[in-house]
């Protein structure tokens, strides 16, 4: 991206961060970064990356947008009912930052193409509703040493961390995957969604925003990582807790003896 008194206008912000500076707002601009939903996670990380000049986006989702949506999904408006989530989050991100790449996705992520797409990317942010493909984009990023950022949202409640079991090293208390929170998806009856419970819109935006945040420090370099603590937001209460996450030595992806090797998820 060429260095121009336009760019310096608009990243000037970040600019001024001696955290960040010109060398990690490059880092930025060459950064790609997958999003696994366009819903009420996924649309704050798409605004905010946009914005962040995050140089190619990529938007992972399969639905269209249904009026229901409007309430929490903010890269999303009314005349888009009934259009695919992803043009409409592409369409949102680009009037706020037209000098960046965004390449839609518009299929449902599972264990057939999750591999050719985390394998294109840096780092993915997951925003995705189900443990099914929570796992997945798991262990496709355990597979292609992907960072991954992952985010969960029910009625006024939240959490983020970020997971990067492949830097672990030996010995180290830090770095699980997902995995070694949620071994395995939950029984369906056990399972619920802000369709059956609801969600508080605006929850949505917090959770989202500080999922982006992370994906950001993650890119540049600054600051802690929450790799290896689950950031936990209640709304109800206005509390915000972090918990340790340390990893499990009997996670079957990345344990001491695993059952799901890492063979498996490369193309």
């Amino acid at each position: 991206m060429e260095i121009t008194e336009e760019y310096l206008e608009r990243y000037s912000r970040h600019i001024l961060l001696k955290e960040v500076g010109g060398p990690g707002q490059k880092r930025l601009n060459r950064a790609k970064v997958l999003i696994i939903g366009a819903g009420g996670l996924g649309s704050p990380n798409i605004l905010y990356l946009a914005a962040a000049g995050v140089g190619t986006i990529g938007i992972v989702d399969d639905d269209v947008v249904e009026l229901s949506n409007l309430q929490r999904q903010i890269s999303h408006n009314s005349e888009e009912i009934g259009n695919p989530k992803v043009e409409s989050a592409k369409k949102c991100a680009l009037r706020i930052n037209p000098d960046i790449q965004i390449n839609v996705h518009n299929e449902r992520l599972d264990s057939l193409n999750s591999g050719q797409l985390i394998s294109k990317y840096d780092i993915v942010a997951d925003g995705s509703d189900n443990f099914d493909t929570r796992l997945v984009v798991n262990d496709s990023c355990y597979a292609y040493e992907k960072p991954l950022v992952s985010a969960a949202i029910n009625r006024f409640d939240g959490q983020i961390s970020t997971f990067k079991a492949f830097q672990r090293k030996e010995g180290s208390s830090l770095h699980p995957c997902y995995r070694c929170f949620v071994p395995h998806s939950p029984p369906q009856e056990n399972t619920i969604s802000c369709a059956e419970t609801g969600v508080l819109g605006a929850l949505c935006g917090v959770v989202g925003s500080i999922q982006a945040t992370e994906v950001i420090k993650e890119i540049v370099g600054f600051g802690k990582s929450l790799s290896g603590s689950l950031f936990i937001v209640d709304g109800l209460c206005n509390e915000f807790r972090k918990i340790s996450l340390p990893p499990d030595p009997n996670c079957p992806l990345c344990g001491l003896n695993p059952t799901i090797t890492k063979i498996n998820h490369r193309k």
